[in-house]
């Protein structure tokens, strides 16, 4: 019986052309190359913060690492407020991406609830901020009124509802089969009960890319802290990139005055140089959101609707 199912699979099998069998390497190939030029800068900078900085301020190290060491990282973490920038970025990334995610799918559940009062009105206010915007004075005044100035708070609350994220999850939702809400609430299911047991585990897909976005968003934001922010102590990391990309030189003789030498030789290799501090700077903000995409990856590819009633 085995020697037939093996015939029988062998059989079924469809037969490639030689065109066909062309085209698919070749597909292969292109989609191999535009992968390696989309690496590459990633690799660069990354072999550039290993190497030797006397061979990476000149250009010489592009493929391979050359005089390995991890000098950049000890001395970037011992630079002033680093860690603090650090903790601030991923307590806003975090907080601010767990509210607006809550935000977003409470309201977006709520905005396809036809006995909400005004919901059509109050899905238009939110909607029509996308178009028109009063600028960056108006904007400030209103955050130095609620007293949101030098106050960490001033990183979250303008983020919790995004009007981009908000008609995303409410368009998914509305695909959400009626049937699984009503019968929740013919058991005596209430709104919030509805929300939580049945309408989010069926929307993880879209609170995934929410998350991903809103992450993103908080992460790579410095702006913010530009207008509002002036204590040293609630500067976050990019905000610290920023500055350090801009004055460079400086943090690199800064870098240079918290290192010991043992020869002039490894003093030329291992000494920070304005190209050095760039590159590790830059792989330190942008290792924590390469790490989260693969983490949430599975949601985007996951089916929509599993186990949802058909019909």
């Amino acid at each position: 019986m085995s020697k037939v199912k093996v015939k029988t699979s062998k059989a079924n099998r469809i037969k490639m052309s030689s065109q066909d069998r062309a085209l698919e390497i070749t597909c292969y190939i292109i989609f191999s190359i535009a992968a390696l030029i989309c690496l590459y800068p990633f690799y660069y900078i990354l072999i550039n913060t290993i190497s030797a900085n006397d061979l990476s301020a000149k250009g010489d190290v592009l493929f391979w690492p050359k005089g390995f060491h991890l000098h950049n990282y000890t001395s970037a973490f011992q630079i002033p407020g680093l860690l603090q920038a650090t903790l601030i970025s991923v307590l806003r990334t975090v907080i601010g991406t767990s509210l607006t995610v809550f935000a977003c799918a409470y309201l977006g559940y709520m905005f396809t609830q036809e006995k909400m009062w005004g919901r059509k009105v109050w899905y238009r206010i939110i909607v029509i901020t996308m178009y028109f915007s009063a600028g960056i004075i108006p904007w400030y005044i209103v955050m130095r009124n609620m007293h949101l100035t030098n106050n960490f708070w001033g990183y979250i609350f303008p983020a919790i509802v995004s009007p981009f994220h908000l008609i995303l999850t409410k368009t998914f939702i509305e695909n959400v089969p009626r049937e699984l809400s009503e019968a929740a609430m013919i058991d005596g299911a209430g709104v919030f009960k509805v929300f939580y047991s049945i309408i989010v585990p069926v929307i993880k897909p879209i609170l995934a890319t929410v998350a991903i976005f809103s992450a993103v968003n908080q992460w790579n934001a410095f702006q913010d802290t530009l207008l509002l922010v002036t204590d040293t102590k609630l500067y976050p990391l990019q905000f610290l990139l920023y500055q350090y990309l801009n004055q460079a030189s400086s943090l690199a003789s800064l870098a240079k005055s918290s290192t010991s030498t043992a020869s002039l030789a490894a003093a030329a290799a291992t000494t920070a140089t304005t190209t050095s501090v760039r590159m590790t700077i830059t792989v330190i903000v942008v290792v924590p959101i390469v790490i989260i995409y693969p983490l949430c990856q599975k949601y985007f590819v996951k089916g929509i609707m599993i186990g949802a009633v058909k019909g």
